[in-house]
């Protein structure tokens, strides 16, 4: 009996992990379409992506840059930056967790991507059109970024891409000021990273 209840423990933890797998491949969201536009920021569109690990195809500007896989979450920054900021990136690859390089000291300039970074805990307060920067998580191993949209004495609000077949375009976040350094209360954030 105990054998028998082993087993289908296993089984059941097996068609768990097999619906999870999935569900990172697959749209599963019956209301949104694929490359559906659900939300703008300064124009620039965000687009339903399906799931969290879909790609179609790699998106290239027309003058050959790469803006990465199409409605993941480094396309929508990296076309953000391109589209409204005019800024291209001399290291146009790698996954959102990478955006942060946390060898770079607060406020030094992160020389793969051409912006100024700072770590979560700065002295600096973040400001519109930072990219926010979350390291990997058991859903998503390659990390997050997002667009900082709002940004007040006790909040920051992101638009992003990409964060769930279910989740919105928009979240709000904790902003704490103490001893002179500003952190967003998530322990998922990194930090930001900023046009100068």
């Amino acid at each position: 009996m105990k054998r028998k209840l082993i087993l289908l423990f296993a089984i059941l933890l097996l068609f768990i992990i097999c619906i999870f797998k999935l569900s990172q491949h697959v749209n599963i969201n019956p209301f949104r379409s694929v490359g559906e536009s659900l939300d703008s920021f300064n124009n620039v569109n965000v687009y339903y992506n399906g799931s969290v690990n879909h790609v179609e195809k790699r998106n290239l500007t027309t003058d050959g840059y790469n803006l990465g896989l199409q409605y993941q979450c480094v396309e929508f920054v990296k076309r953000y930056y391109y589209e409204y900021l005019h800024h291209k990136m001399p290291d146009s690859y790698g996954h959102a967790k990478d955006f942060f390089n946390p060898k770079i000291k607060d406020g030094e300039r992160n020389t793969q991507r051409n912006l100024t970074q700072y770590t979560n805990g700065s002295r600096a307060k973040p400001k519109v059109n930072d990219i926010l920067v979350f390291q990997a998580s058991w859903y998503n191993s390659f990390g997050h970024v997002a667009i900082v949209m709002e940004v007040t004495e006790n909040s920051v609000t992101i638009i992003q891409q990409n964060a769930g077949p279910f989740s919105s375009t928009r979240a709000t976040y904790e902003l704490l000021h103490e001893d002179h350094r500003w952190k967003i209360s998530d322990s998922k954030i990194l930090g930001w990273l900023r046009k100068e």
